[in-house]
C-alpha cells in the first residue's frame, strides 16, 4: 500500500465526517456515540472495499475493526499487507 498510516486516517476521517454530516476524530466510536446503524455499518465496509481495493470478508466483520478511523486504518493497512516487513534481498543483511 502506498499510503501512510496517518494518510489513510484522515481519508477514512474525512469519509466519515461527510457521511455522518458531524466532525469525527480519529479515535471517536461512531457506534457508541450512537451516530450510525446497521444500514451504515454496510455503506463503511463497502467504502473500505472500493477505495481500498480489498475484499473485506465474513471473518473479517469485527465491529472493533470498523468503531474508529484509527481502527479502520490498522485493519486496511493489515489486511492489504502494508505492515509486513519488506523482504530481504539476494546478498542484503
Amino acid at each position: 500500500m502506498s499510503r501512510e498510516p496517518a494518510e489513510t486516517t484522515e481519508e477514512i476521517t474525512r469519509f466519515l465526517s461527510a457521511a455522518l454530516r458531524r466532525a469525527v476524530g480519529p479515535d471517536d466510536d461512531y457506534f457508541t456515540l450512537g451516530l450510525v446503524d446497521s444500514l451504515f455499518a454496510l455503506e463503511l465496509v463497502t467504502y473500505v472495499e472500493v477505495t481500498f481495493s480489498l475484499t473485506v470478508e465474513v471473518e473479517d466483520l469485527d465491529l472493533d475493526s470498523f468503531r474508529t478511523a484509527r481502527r479502520i486504518t490498522e485493519f486496511v493497512h493489515r489486511k492489504t499487507g502494508a505492515d509486513d516487513p519488506t523482504p530481504l534481498h539476494a546478498g542484503d543483511n
